[in-house]
């Protein structure tokens, strides 16, 4: 019976993978810590809060889309939103790496789980999971505000699919921002560059190269996933538009650049 009862435990030790039994354990180190910081709760309840509040001044303040001269629907509002909680999650995602950095958890964390691919993916999966759940609240925030505004439902044909290729976009944020955070390492630093970059030097670069190449940086490419319009929109650059897939791949591509120069450094 003794016997029996050893080969069967040497057997499901032994068809548990190493790398998968350590990548758990990242994971769940990586999820308490996320749970447990305040900054996550202030990321997620900023995004919901601002869901429902740009929808209310939308609905009761401004009323009329500028661009078609029509009043603002639940259709082409609910997703308002969905810019800034991008941006949230950039920023959400480079503290996740930072933090760690600055408050010296990453040499213990280095010393407990050596395999820097395998810290680099725990934090990964735990940073679109975060950038799921704010575009998620966020979409929620801009229905129930678009509801609490009186707005008429509009045409919401659509809403399935931009609801689909909008959370694909944070999720791919904050995916970005760790790989930002992976490189930089220091939070300020890494905060303002991102911001930066994506409210100022990107739309100078967009006034300044041809519209097939400005269409490839990331935070254009993500206007153009959720088909909101910048200030930098031309005939030109809308002409040269890519698809959704198109913009979610070149998003794709700069998180995972990003992420795979940062696990070189690091």
């Amino acid at each position: 019976m003794n016997t029996t009862i050893s080969l069967r435990s040497t057997s499901t030790t032994s068809t548990t993978s190493p790398v998968l039994r350590d990548l758990r354990a990242a994971l769940r180190s990586e999820w308490i810590k996320l749970c447990t910081i305040r900054a996550t709760a202030i990321f997620v309840g900023l995004t919901a809060v601002i869901g429902v509040g740009m929808a209310l001044i939308l609905g009761k303040v401004v009323k009329t889309d500028p661009y078609d001269h029509l009043p603002f629907t639940i259709g082409n509002t609910f997703l308002v939103s969905s810019w800034l909680t991008t941006l949230f999650a950039v920023v959400a995602g480079t503290l996740l790496f930072t933090s760690e950095v600055q408050h010296g958890t990453l040499a213990g964390a280095l010393a407990a789980r050596p395999s820097k691919p395998i810290i680099v993916a725990s934090k990964t999966i735990v940073a679109a999971m975060l950038g799921l759940a704010m575009g998620a609240l966020g979409i929620v925030g801009g229905l129930v505000g678009g509801v609490a505004s009186g707005m008429d439902t509009g045409d919401m044909s659509g809403a399935v699919s931009g609801t689909a290729w909008a959370l694909v976009l944070t999720t791919l944020a904050a995916v970005l921002g760790l790989g930002v955070g992976l490189v930089v390492r220091h939070s300020a630093a890494a905060v303002t560059s991102v911001l930066l970059w994506a409210l100022a030097v990107e739309t100078l670069v967009r006034g300044m190269v041809p519209a097939t190449v400005s269409r490839l940086l990331p935070f254009t490419a993500a206007h153009g996933l959720l088909g909101t319009r910048s200030a930098a929109d031309t005939p030109e650059s809308l002409a040269a538009a890519l698809s959704s897939l198109g913009n979610a791949t070149v998003i794709g591509c700069w998180a995972a650049g990003t992420v795979a120069l940062g696990t070189a450094l690091l």
